[in-house]
């Protein structure tokens, strides 16, 4: 049996000061190429035994923007997480502090992370 393999591409056009400008991404066995104004990118070094990571978000990136950006990931680092280790109750405290962090932010949940719908 052969191996299958796929390639994700970002492409980050940067100003003369090297800020990110426009940032597309794209997956071969995705939708054609994307649009977006931020990222994070992390991998394990197995080599190295830690994490690298690449942040990158452009200058049309609102500061709301980026609250929100960073309350979905939390939450989905939450799920990843739960479905990578079966740490349940741990999961649970990352999304406890991915509510605590939208509300103190003065963020919108959207209804599936709403509290009324947590574990359906």
């Amino acid at each position: 049996m052969s191996e299958r393999s796929t390639e994700i591409k970002v492409t980050v056009a940067l100003d003369e000061n090297s800020v990110p400008g426009k940032m597309k991404w794209s997956a071969t066995d995705g939708p054609t190429e994307q649009g977006c104004k931020a990222m994070m990118l992390s991998v394990w070094d197995e080599k190295e035994g830690g994490t690298l990571r690449v942040d990158l978000w452009n200058k049309d990136m609102m500061v709301d923007e980026m609250k929100q950006f960073f309350y979905q990931s939390i939450m989905t680092m939450a799920d990843t997480f739960e479905r990578a280790t079966g740490e349940k109750p741990m999961a649970g405290e990352m999304r406890d502090f991915g509510n605590y962090f939208a509300e103190h932010m003065g963020l919108q949940k959207s209804p599936s992370e709403a509290p009324e719908n947590e574990g359906q």
